[in-house]
Order: structure tokens, then C-alpha cells, then sequence
């Protein structure tokens, strides 16, 4: 049976915090920033799990939940979140988007922006791709870059 690690409660507090410590990087493991907001910071993923998929990752004071926000930061992220997803609408004309704030594994605040499209393998229900632990292939490099100079342009004021 699994459990939430002994550490959990330092984790949310921040102790270790891998997002915190990172600062405010151009790339992360998995995609390169497309925006770099007052609050957050945007990264298209390389994974080809789901096109156009995007973290939007909380870059202030260390935090887990939504909750945790003081007014005015909840209104700068969820106004960037807005604005990220409106570029991920535009040029990627999906059917819907499910945003997810899981941290359930890193319980630093971000949102998971998943565009859904026709012929998806499981609609109605959550992202398939998010509950298979594998590694799933990138995007083609040019492709890659093509989209992430498109989302710029989009998100560049």
C-alpha cells in the first residue's frame, strides 16, 4: 500500500524545495519557458504525452496549495494561467483544456495545462498519459522549436 513520504510535511513547508531552489530557469527537464510572467513561469513540454502540454509553475514565496496565496497573488498567477492557456488555444485550437494542480509529488505550486483534442484516446475522463508512469518520446526538435517561437509570439506583449 503506498503512503505519502515521512518527509511530506517539510515538503510543503518548502524544505528541499527543487522548484524554489531552481529559481527562474529558461529550460526545466522536460521544455523550455514560453513565458516568464511577474509571478510564474510557463514551460512547453518536449513530451509528445499530449501536444501543447504546459506547466505554469508558481515562482514567488515558497507555496503548495492555492490557498496559500495572498489575494493579489492569486490574481497574478490565475491571470497568467488565463493567458497561457488563451496562447494554447489559439494555436493549438484544442477541444478543451483540463487544468490539473496536483502536487502531489512536488507540492510546490503549478498547474498542468492539457489541451485535449479529437481522437483522444480517453475523453470524458482525466489525461490518460498523467497516471502511466513511463517515458514517453519528444517532440520532433524542429517541431518543437516551430511551436515554441509561435507560443512566444503569442504571449509577447
Amino acid at each position: 500500500m503506498a503512503t505519502w513520504p515521512a518527509d511530506w510535511e517539510e515538503r510543503r513547508r518548502g524544505v528541499g524545495c527543487p522548484a524554489c531552489a531552481d529559481g527562474r530557469p529558461d529550460r526545466i527537464p522536460d521544455g523550455e519557458r514560453i513565458l516568464a510572467g511577474a509571478t510564474s513561469d510557463a514551460y512547453l513540454s518536449r513530451s509528445s504525452a499530449a501536444r501543447g502540454y504546459t506547466l505554469l509553475t508558481w515562482r514567488g514565496r515558497h507555496v503548495s496549495e492555492l490557498t496559500d496565496l495572498h489575494p493579489n497573488e492569486l490574481l497574478s498567477f490565475t491571470q497568467e494561467l488565463v493567458t497561457v492557456c488563451r496562447a494554447i488555444e489559439a494555436y493549438y485550437q484544442p477541444l478543451k483544456l483540463n487544468l490539473l494542480l496536483l502536487g502531489n509529488s512536488m507540492p510546490h505550486l503549478h498547474a498542468h495545462i492539457v489541451p485535449r483534442y479529437w481522437g483522444d484516446p480517453n475523453p470524458g475522463r482525466p489525461p490518460r498519459f498523467m497516471m502511466e508512469e513511463r517515458e514517453w518520446p519528444r517532440i520532433d526538435e524542429d517541431d518543437y522549436q516551430s511551436q515554441l517561437r509561435a507560443l512566444r509570439d503569442l504571449l509577447s506583449p
